[in-house]
Protein backbone atom coordinates (compact mmCIF):
# COMPACT_ATOMS: atom_id res chain seq x y z
CA UNK A 1 0.00 0.00 0.00
CA UNK A 2 1.23 3.52 -0.88
CA UNK A 3 0.09 6.56 0.96
CA UNK A 4 0.45 9.88 0.03
CA UNK A 5 -1.04 13.57 0.71
CA UNK A 6 -1.07 16.05 -1.89
CA UNK A 7 -3.61 18.95 -2.75
CA UNK A 8 -6.59 18.18 -4.05
CA UNK A 9 -8.13 20.00 -7.36
CA UNK A 10 -11.37 20.50 -9.13
CA UNK A 11 -10.67 17.41 -11.27
CA UNK A 12 -10.59 15.22 -8.05
CA UNK A 13 -14.44 16.51 -7.48
CA UNK A 14 -15.89 12.55 -8.41
CA UNK A 15 -13.44 11.15 -5.71
CA UNK A 16 -14.03 13.71 -3.38
CA UNK A 17 -17.39 13.27 -3.73
CA UNK A 18 -17.39 9.08 -2.97
CA UNK A 19 -15.50 9.56 0.41
CA UNK A 20 -18.26 11.69 1.50
CA UNK A 21 -20.97 9.69 -0.26
CA UNK A 22 -19.11 6.53 1.76
CA UNK A 23 -18.27 8.34 4.82
CA UNK A 24 -22.15 10.14 5.11
CA UNK A 25 -24.36 7.30 3.79
CA UNK A 26 -28.48 8.19 3.89
CA UNK A 27 -29.99 9.34 6.23
CA UNK A 28 -27.11 11.85 5.59
CA UNK A 29 -28.61 15.18 4.04
CA UNK A 30 -26.91 15.04 0.22
CA UNK A 31 -26.61 18.87 -0.07
CA UNK A 32 -24.73 18.72 3.49
CA UNK A 33 -21.55 17.05 0.86
CA UNK A 34 -19.17 19.37 -0.49
CA UNK A 35 -20.50 20.73 -3.89
CA UNK A 36 -18.68 21.26 -6.77
CA UNK A 37 -18.60 25.22 -6.51
CA UNK A 38 -17.40 24.92 -2.78
CA UNK A 39 -14.72 22.49 -3.99
CA UNK A 40 -13.45 25.05 -6.44
CA UNK A 41 -13.80 28.02 -3.95
CA UNK A 42 -11.52 25.91 -1.42
CA UNK A 43 -8.56 25.54 -4.49
CA UNK A 44 -8.95 28.94 -5.65
CA UNK A 45 -8.85 30.27 -2.35
CA UNK A 46 -5.90 28.47 -0.25
CA UNK A 47 -4.77 25.82 -2.39
CA UNK A 48 -2.50 24.49 0.15
CA UNK A 49 -4.88 23.76 2.37
CA UNK A 50 -7.05 21.77 0.16
CA UNK A 51 -5.67 18.33 1.02
CA UNK A 52 -6.41 14.35 -0.70
CA UNK A 53 -5.22 11.39 0.83
CA UNK A 54 -4.35 8.80 -2.30
CA UNK A 55 -3.93 5.40 -1.49
CA UNK A 56 -2.95 3.22 -4.49
CA UNK A 57 -4.36 5.70 -6.68
CA UNK A 58 -7.82 6.28 -4.93
CA UNK A 59 -8.78 9.04 -3.06
CA UNK A 60 -9.29 7.51 0.67
CA UNK A 61 -9.73 10.78 2.39
CA UNK A 62 -9.89 14.65 2.58
CA UNK A 63 -8.91 17.56 4.84
CA UNK A 64 -9.67 21.18 4.67
CA UNK A 65 -8.19 24.27 5.95
CA UNK A 66 -7.35 28.11 5.86
CA UNK A 67 -5.91 30.36 7.40
CA UNK A 68 -7.18 33.02 10.12
CA UNK A 69 -6.05 35.34 12.79
CA UNK A 70 -6.23 33.29 16.07
CA UNK A 71 -7.92 36.01 18.98
CA UNK A 72 -9.15 33.11 21.06
CA UNK A 73 -13.17 34.69 20.48
CA UNK A 74 -15.51 31.77 20.87
CA UNK A 75 -16.29 30.65 17.33
CA UNK A 76 -18.89 28.70 15.34
CA UNK A 77 -17.74 26.13 12.37
CA UNK A 78 -20.13 27.90 10.51
CA UNK A 79 -18.51 31.63 11.14
CA UNK A 80 -14.77 30.12 10.59
CA UNK A 81 -15.72 28.44 7.59
CA UNK A 82 -17.62 30.93 5.79
CA UNK A 83 -20.27 28.00 6.31
CA UNK A 84 -17.62 25.69 4.27
CA UNK A 85 -16.80 27.87 1.66
CA UNK A 86 -13.41 29.62 3.20
CA UNK A 87 -13.90 32.46 0.82
CA UNK A 88 -15.37 35.11 2.93
CA UNK A 89 -13.31 33.79 6.52
CA UNK A 90 -9.73 32.88 4.86
CA UNK A 91 -7.12 35.93 5.94
CA UNK A 92 -4.17 34.99 3.64
CA UNK A 93 -2.05 37.04 6.44
CA UNK A 94 -3.03 34.90 9.06
CA UNK A 95 -1.39 33.74 12.11
CA UNK A 96 -2.61 30.24 12.21
CA UNK A 97 -3.98 26.67 9.87
CA UNK A 98 -7.54 26.44 11.06
CA UNK A 99 -9.03 22.77 9.91
CA UNK A 100 -12.85 22.37 8.86
CA UNK A 101 -12.68 19.08 8.06
CA UNK A 102 -11.32 15.61 7.60
CA UNK A 103 -13.25 12.90 6.11
CA UNK A 104 -11.82 9.37 5.53
CA UNK A 105 -13.69 6.39 3.83
CA UNK A 106 -15.05 3.97 6.30
CA UNK A 107 -12.99 1.05 3.70
CA UNK A 108 -9.69 2.78 4.38
CA UNK A 109 -9.69 3.62 8.36
CA UNK A 110 -7.32 2.17 10.50
CA UNK A 111 -4.84 2.67 7.45
CA UNK A 112 -3.17 5.78 8.92
CA UNK A 113 -5.36 8.27 6.22
CA UNK A 114 -6.38 10.68 9.02
CA UNK A 115 -3.38 10.43 10.95
CA UNK A 116 -1.49 11.29 7.30
CA UNK A 117 -3.71 14.44 6.97
CA UNK A 118 -3.13 15.63 10.23
CA UNK A 119 1.08 15.09 9.46
CA UNK A 120 0.63 17.08 6.72
CA UNK A 121 -1.30 20.23 8.00
CA UNK A 122 1.66 20.49 10.73
CA UNK A 123 4.12 20.07 8.02
CA UNK A 124 2.37 22.99 6.40
CA UNK A 125 2.30 25.14 9.58
CA UNK A 126 6.30 24.82 9.96
CA UNK A 127 6.30 25.68 6.06
CA UNK A 128 4.62 28.66 6.28
CA UNK A 129 5.93 29.59 9.55
CA UNK A 130 3.08 29.53 11.23
CA UNK A 131 2.12 29.97 15.10
CA UNK A 132 -0.23 27.14 15.33
CA UNK A 133 -2.48 24.55 13.76
CA UNK A 134 -5.94 24.92 15.03
CA UNK A 135 -9.48 22.84 14.78
CA UNK A 136 -12.69 22.62 16.39
CA UNK A 137 -13.02 19.01 17.83
CA UNK A 138 -15.80 17.00 18.15
CA UNK A 139 -16.84 15.23 21.74
CA UNK A 140 -19.10 12.36 20.21
CA UNK A 141 -19.20 10.31 23.24
CA UNK A 142 -19.85 14.03 25.31
CA UNK A 143 -23.85 12.32 25.23
CA UNK A 144 -23.08 9.36 27.08
CA UNK A 145 -21.78 11.54 30.08
CA UNK A 146 -23.55 14.86 30.29
CA UNK A 147 -25.97 14.46 32.62
CA UNK A 148 -23.07 13.81 35.06
CA UNK A 149 -20.43 16.16 34.52
CA UNK A 150 -19.83 19.96 32.07
CA UNK A 151 -18.13 19.57 29.17
CA UNK A 152 -15.25 21.22 30.63
CA UNK A 153 -14.64 18.14 32.94
CA UNK A 154 -15.36 15.92 30.45
CA UNK A 155 -12.73 16.91 28.30
CA UNK A 156 -10.39 17.27 31.32
CA UNK A 157 -10.76 13.45 32.06
CA UNK A 158 -10.50 12.16 28.17
CA UNK A 159 -7.18 14.30 28.69
CA UNK A 160 -5.96 12.45 31.82
CA UNK A 161 -6.96 9.11 30.19
CA UNK A 162 -10.02 8.32 32.36
CA UNK A 163 -12.62 8.47 29.93
CA UNK A 164 -12.06 7.54 25.47
CA UNK A 165 -14.14 9.68 23.42
CA UNK A 166 -13.82 8.28 19.27
CA UNK A 167 -12.49 11.85 18.17
CA UNK A 168 -10.90 13.68 20.65
CA UNK A 169 -8.78 11.03 22.31
CA UNK A 170 -7.51 10.54 18.55
CA UNK A 171 -6.80 14.44 18.05
CA UNK A 172 -4.73 13.98 21.01
CA UNK A 173 -2.84 10.97 20.01
CA UNK A 174 -1.68 13.46 17.16
CA UNK A 175 -0.17 15.99 19.56
CA UNK A 176 -2.97 18.67 19.66
CA UNK A 177 -4.10 20.07 23.20
CA UNK A 178 -7.49 21.58 24.06
CA UNK A 179 -7.80 25.35 24.72
CA UNK A 180 -11.66 25.28 25.23
CA UNK A 181 -15.11 24.40 25.03
CA UNK A 182 -16.89 26.20 21.77
CA UNK A 183 -20.51 25.71 22.48
CA UNK A 184 -22.76 25.65 19.54
CA UNK A 185 -20.44 24.90 17.52
CA UNK A 186 -22.05 22.83 15.21
CA UNK A 187 -25.24 20.43 14.59
CA UNK A 188 -24.10 17.44 16.10
CA UNK A 189 -26.50 15.56 18.96
CA UNK A 190 -23.81 13.27 19.80
CA UNK A 191 -21.47 16.12 21.00
CA UNK A 192 -24.68 18.02 22.30
CA UNK A 193 -23.54 21.00 19.56
CA UNK A 194 -20.44 21.51 21.58
CA UNK A 195 -16.78 20.81 20.41
CA UNK A 196 -13.06 21.32 21.68
CA UNK A 197 -10.53 24.39 19.93
CA UNK A 198 -7.58 21.93 19.81
CA UNK A 199 -4.23 23.46 19.14
CA UNK A 200 -0.75 22.24 17.53
CA UNK A 201 1.88 24.67 18.39
CA UNK A 202 4.73 25.12 15.49
CA UNK A 203 7.45 23.13 17.83
CA UNK A 204 9.96 25.94 15.92
CA UNK A 205 8.66 28.81 17.45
Amino acid sequence: MTLKVRPYTLADYAGLLEVQREAFPPPFPEELWWQEEQIAAHVNTFPQGAMAAVVDGVIAGSATALLIKYDGKPHTWAEVSDNGWIQGSHQPDGDSLYGIDVCVRPSFRGQGVAKALYQARQQLVVELGLKRFLAGCRIPNFHEHADRMSADEYVERVVRGEIYDLVLSFMLKQGLRPLQVLHDYLEDEESLHKAVLVEWPNPNL
